[in-house]
C-alpha cells in the first residue's frame, strides 16, 4: 500500500512539470499574463502623465483646479487637503494612484459635484453613441468587403468611397449629414437623445470612417482567403461565389480585421466628444467641453483617464481573444519552424 509520502513524492515531478508548462513563454496563461501587465502599465502611465500633467502646468496648482470658480479660503483649503498639496511630492503622487485606485477623481467645484458621480451619470448615453457606431462600422466593413471582393470595378468604387470617408472628419460629416437629412428633408431629429431616430445620424458619422478602414483590411482577407485551396474545393461543391465568402472566407480574413478593430475603438470614444457636441446629444463630450471652456481641470483629467481606461480594456480584450484564435502566436513561430 502506498503512504501519504509515497503519493506527494510521486506526484511533485508532475507538479513541477505543470509549473513549468505554466511558466513557458508560450504558454497561453504567460501571454495573457502578459498582456494584462502591459494593460495595466498602460493604465498607470497614463494616470502619471495626468499628474504630472497638473504640476508641470505654468501657474499656481490651486488656480488650476479651481478654473473659473470664485476662489475662496475654504475651497483653497479643501484643495489642498483633498490633493495633499502641503506634503512632498512623491506623497502627493502616493495620494493621487490612491485616489485613482478608488474611483475617486475629485471634486468639480465649478460644478459643484463629485467628478465620478457625474462621469457615472453621462456614460451611459456615450456608450450608447460608441456601441450604435461599432455597429454601423462593423455592417459596414462587412458588407463592403463581402460585396466588393474579388471584383474589379466595385472593389475599386469601394475603394475610392472608404478613402473619402476615412479623409473626412466626423465631425463634418455630422454637419453634412444634419444638413440633408435633419435641415433639409427633415426624416431624423436635429438634436437631443429622446429615441431611436436621434441615435442614427451621429452613429453614421462616428462610425462610418471606422467601418471603411475595417473593410479594406477585411477584403484584403477576403481576396487571399479566395486563394486558398479551400476555396477551390468549396466552389467544386457547387457553392455560390456570396455563401463562400460568408461562411469560410470570413473565418480566414477576420482576424486581422479583429485586431485592427481593438486597437481603432478607441477613436470612438475619442471621436464621441466632438460627435455629441456636434448633434445637441447628451454624454461626457458635452461635459468635456464644458469642462475645457471654463477650466474645469478635475473633470478633464478624469475624462482622460477614464477614455484611456475603455482604450486599454478594449485592446487588451482584442489582444486575449486574438491569442485564443490563433495559437501560432503563441509559439513564436515554433510550429511553423518545425
Amino acid at each position: 500500500m502506498t503512504s501519504p509520502d509515497t503519493a506527494i513524492i510521486s506526484h511533485a515531478p508532475a507538479l513541477g512539470s505543470r509549473r513549468r508548462r505554466w511558466l513557458k513563454r508560450d504558454s497561453l496563461a504567460f501571454q495573457i499574463a502578459g498582456r494584462l501587465g502591459s494593460g495595466l502599465f498602460v493604465l498607470w502611465a497614463a494616470v502619471t502623465l495626468n499628474f504630472a500633467a497638473v504640476h508641470l502646468a505654468p501657474g499656481d496648482i490651486v488656480s488650476l483646479l479651481i478654473g473659473e470658480q470664485i476662489r475662496t479660503p475654504e475651497i483653497e483649503a479643501a484643495i489642498r487637503t483633498e490633493w495633499g498639496l502641503d506634503q512632498p511630492l512623491f506623497s502627493q503622487y502616493l495620494h493621487y494612484l490612491s485616489r485613482m485606485l478608488h474611483g475617486d477623481f475629485g471634486r468639480s467645484y465649478i460644478l459643484q459635484t463629485d467628478v465620478s458621480s457625474l462621469i457615472v451619470s453621462q456614460i451611459t448615453p456615450t456608450l450608447k453613441l460608441t456601441a450604435a457606431a461599432l455597429v454601423v462600422a462593423i455592417v459596414f466593413a462587412v458588407a463592403s468587403a463581402v460585396l466588393t471582393a474579388g471584383r474589379r470595378i466595385p472593389g475599386a468604387l469601394a475603394g475610392a468611397l472608404e478613402l473619402t470617408l476615412i479623409s473626412t472628419p466626423p465631425f463634418w460629416l455630422g454637419i453634412v449629414l444634419l444638413f440633408v437629412f435633419s435641415f433639409t428633408l427633415k426624416l431624423f431629429p436635429v438634436s437631443g437623445d429622446r429615441s431611436f431616430a436621434a441615435l442614427i445620424l451621429p452613429a453614421l458619422s462616428l462610425g462610418l470612417a471606422l467601418g471603411a478602414v475595417i473593410g479594406q483590411v477585411l477584403r484584403q482577407g477576403l481576396e487571399r482567403a479566395l486563394e486558398e485551396p479551400f476555396a477551390l474545393t468549396v466552389r467544386s461543391w457547387g457553392t455560390s461565389g456570396l455563401v463562400l465568402k460568408l461562411r469560410h472566407g470570413l473565418r480566414h480574413a477576420a482576424l486581422p480585421a479583429v485586431t485592427l478593430t481593438g486597437w481603432l475603438v478607441g477613436s470612438l470614444l475619442s471621436g464621441a466628444v466632438i460627435t455629441e457636441s456636434v448633434f445637441g446629444r447628451p454624454g461626457l463630450g458635452r461635459i468635456t467641453v464644458e469642462a475645457v471652456l471654463s477650466h474645469d481641470l478635475p473633470v478633464v483629467l478624469a475624462v482622460a483617464i477614464f477614455s484611456a481606461f475603455i482604450y486599454v480594456t478594449l485592446s487588451t480584450l482584442v489582444d486575449i481573444l486574438y491569442l485564443l484564435l490563433d495559437p501560432r502566436l503563441r509559439h513564436g513561430g515554433g510550429e511553423a519552424r518545425r
